[in-house]
């Protein structure tokens, strides 16, 4: 049996050497034909410290150590070229750890290597001296107590299994990062360690993804779980326009039957507040109300996320999954933004409407769910029907009932009822309480406008709290940022509703916003929480769409969201 027991002895490296090629002028390091970067440790340091901050340990772990195993796999290839045919299979193999001391990661010291290809065996143990890992593990980590050479371990399983042709795994069983005299690892083939199902599991992609999406499901179905059995405000509908009562009359009819409702009207109307009106007056009422934004989740995740997911159906769907049809069996499903809906999500929700059975992507099983549909959009569906952007069968399938949702404009009356219910629910959640709106403020609500309906009432009396503060009424000046006697950025036409001046104020109403701000002794870290918060949510939770209306990059806006532990 070829074997080097006792302190095998590396082959003469200037082979390796001459493969490679520093071209500065260029820009480019080369070894062989991969091409390398120089990089500061204290860079690695920083990077491993924020991956373990924001992944945890376990992950953290996982992800350096299948770092280190992409690495090791275009080592061993590089090693055959390297070496050729005329080595021995030690000698041969342990180019790698020659390979990965030239990188400056770590001084690798064979003390024992066996290699029989014919029986399968393998046996290897190396000292690391002067790992890189163990350096910035000192530099920014508390003691982990656990080896810490994950990216090294990663690349010997990897360089090794690789060149070997048959799974090699590595346990570092003596490491300088957790307070041992010296880092050690011994390698043998997979099936030799008792764990080695449960350390595999380290090489398979963990993708947040599809997590984040399934919390964000329950924690929806949570709160709307929660909303129901208490009796929530937010569900409430408010108005008593003939408009908006004609509109509820007509839900409340539908609601006891089982066709599929069609909320239609502009954006910012309320109608997920009337689907919910729709599923509360129904015999479903007892069951789940799972609502969707079909707008704010990508049309390559929209199919999973509505039919659920079988494991392994596309990389990164590591677990099977639930989706919104099956937490919505025996209760509600609200489709809002139904017209951004993809074409194979238009074929696979028409079946399921048709069948009453879905399957989930990448899966062979049918499950027959019982879900009653409520769908709302702000566009118009039979010009996209027309224009073949939207199923027709699909279309004529949910228009059966349509209820069109009238805009705030049309409901003048119920605006001082909801402007009253906002006010309360804002002093409510900034533990403010105001002195009410004062006559000029309420008199410029009735006129306004209103192109983002509630929505924009909503977000309008919410800024209105803030600068008003507590033991203030929320004046004219709170609510549209005007100077008293100067309408900046806003006009009262002679009809009665506000509409929007020329730009040349607008100077005039950011030093309007400042002095509000100043006077009503609003903090900047309240400020900006507030803005955050609006922007973010306004947005459907979508961070691109929020940093753009904020005029800042998505990665400031996300690095923001987290500090503050909004996502």
């Amino acid at each position: 049996m070829p074997s080097h027991e006792v302190t095998p002895r590396y082959p003469d490296s200037r082979d390796i050497l001459n493969k490679l090629r520093f071209l500065p002028g260029e820009g480019q390091i080369w070894l062989g034909e991969q091409r390398m970067l120089l990089m500061q440790l204290h860079t690695m340091a920083t990077f491993r410290h924020e991956i373990i901050r924001t992944l945890g340990l376990k992950r953290a772990k996982s992800f350096f150590l299948r770092l280190g195993y992409h690495s090791g796999l275009k080592d061993a290839e590089l090693a055959r070229a390297v070496r050729g045919q005329e080595m021995s299979v030690e000698d041969g193999f342990l180019t790698g750890p020659q390979l990965h001391s030239l990188r400056g990661l770590v001084k690798v010291i064979p003390l024992a290597l066996e290699i029989d290809p014919s029986r399968g065996h393998f046996y290897g143990e190396f000292e690391w001296q002067d790992s890189y890992e163990v350096a910035i593990s000192e530099q920014l980590e508390s003691s982990l107590g656990e080896p810490v050479c994950w990216m090294q371990l990663g690349y010997a399983c990897a360089y090794s299994s690789q060149f070997l042709g048959q799974e090699i795994q590595y346990r570092e069983v003596e490491c300088r990062g957790r307070g041992d005299a010296r880092c050690r690892i011994i390698g043998r083939p997979a099936h030799e360690w008792e764990d080695h199902a449960t350390f595999a599991e380290h090489f398979r992609e963990d993708p947040l993804i599809d997590e984040l999406y399934e919390l964000q499901s329950r924690i929806a179905y949570l709160e709307d779980d929660i909303a129901r059995h208490k009796g929530d405000e937010h569900y409430r509908p408010i108005g008593q326009s003939p408009a908006f009562l004609g509109a509820l009359d007509l839900i409340d009819r539908a609601a006891r039957s089982e066709v599929p409702i069609l909320l239609l009207g502009e954006t910012g109307t309320g109608k997920e507040i009337l689907a919910h009106r729709a599923h509360q007056q129904s015999d479903r009422a007892e069951g789940p109300f799972v609502a969707v934004n079909c707008a704010a989740i990508p049309p390559d995740l929209i199919e999973s996320e509505l039919f659920g997911v079988e494991k392994g159906a596309y990389t990164g769907a590591v677990q099977s999954r639930a989706g919104r049809f099956e937490r919505a069996d025996g209760g509600t499903l609200f489709l809002d933004e139904l017209a951004e809906l993809s074409p194979r999500a238009q074929a696979a929700l028409l079946r399921a409407l048709q069948e009453k059975q879905i399957e989930r992507v990448g899966g062979q099983r049918s499950y027959t769910i019982d879900v009653r549909i409520v769908a709302a959009t702000h566009g118009d569906l039979m010009e996209r029907v027309q224009d073949g952007r939207f199923r027709a069968d699909l279309f004529y399938r949910l228009n059966a009932y349509p209820v069109v949702i009238p805009p705030l404009r049309d409901r003048r009356d119920d605006i001082p009822l909801l402007a009253e219910h906002f006010l309360e629910r804002f002093e409510c959640h900034y533990h403010v309480k105001t002195l009410g709106f004062s006559d000029q403020a309420m008199a410029l609500l009735r006129a306004h406008g209103w192109p983002g309906n509630i929505r924009e009432l909503q977000n309008l009396i919410e800024r209105g709290v803030i600068l008003a503060g507590d033991g203030n009424s929320v004046s004219e000046q709170a609510l549209f940022g005007q100077h008293p006697g100067h309408k900046a950025g806003q006009t009262l036409s002679e009809s009665g509703h506000i509409g929007q001046a020329s730009e040349t104020g607008s100077d005039d109403l950011l030093s309007s916003l400042c002095d509000q701000v100043l006077e009503a002794e609003v903090s900047l870290d309240a400020l900006e929480q507030a803005l955050l918060e609006k922007a973010y949510r306004e947005a459907g939770h979508n961070v691109s769409a929020a940093a753009r209306r904020l005029g800042m990059s998505r990665a400031a806006l996300d690095y923001r969201l987290k500090k503050r532990c909004m996502l």
